[in-house]
């Protein structure tokens, strides 16, 4: 074990990343009853040419729906595609056995609209980035 090296990467490769991911999967795997087992999900709105106009990305994992991506474009904002993304992914966490959610958001970005969806506040780090919050919220789904 001494010749072990540290080697610090900007670009590291995917199978590098996945490697890491899957060796803490196998440790978790070991130590948990349910096993560490997560699903992707993406719900996607689409326009007429097929082009990606507002789009949710998560997973589901231990019973729990986590969104680690939302986004609508601008001139579709306001009008409630934001909230039929979150709605969709919640039913469909729900049917793969999920009965909470997670997320997070930025002072500047969403934070009335999750919690007018129901999503309280559990969390919150000061100056990330700095002169902002992040918050972390939850939700019975």
């Amino acid at each position: 074990m001494a010749d072990l090296k540290f080697t610090v990467e900007d670009h590291p490769t995917q199978e590098d990343i996945r490697t890491v991911i899957n060796k803490l999967v196998e440790y978790n795997n070991d130590r948990q009853i349910e096993k560490d087992v997560y699903q992707p999900l993406a719900v996607l709105i689409r326009d007429n040419q097929d082009e990606i106009v507002g789009g949710l990305v998560g997973k589901t994992q231990w019973g729990w729906l986590f969104i680690s991506h939302l986004w609508v474009a601008e001139m579709l904002r306001g009008q409630g595609y934001g909230r039929q993304l979150l709605l969709q992914a919640e039913e469909i966490a729900k049917q793969r056995g999920c009965s909470s959610a997670y997320l997070d958001t930025f002072s500047f970005q969403s934070l009335g609209f999750y919690e007018r969806l129901g999503y309280e506040r559990f969390g919150v780090l000061e100056n990330f980035p700095t002169g902002h919050q992040r918050y972390f919220l939850k939700k019975e789904i």
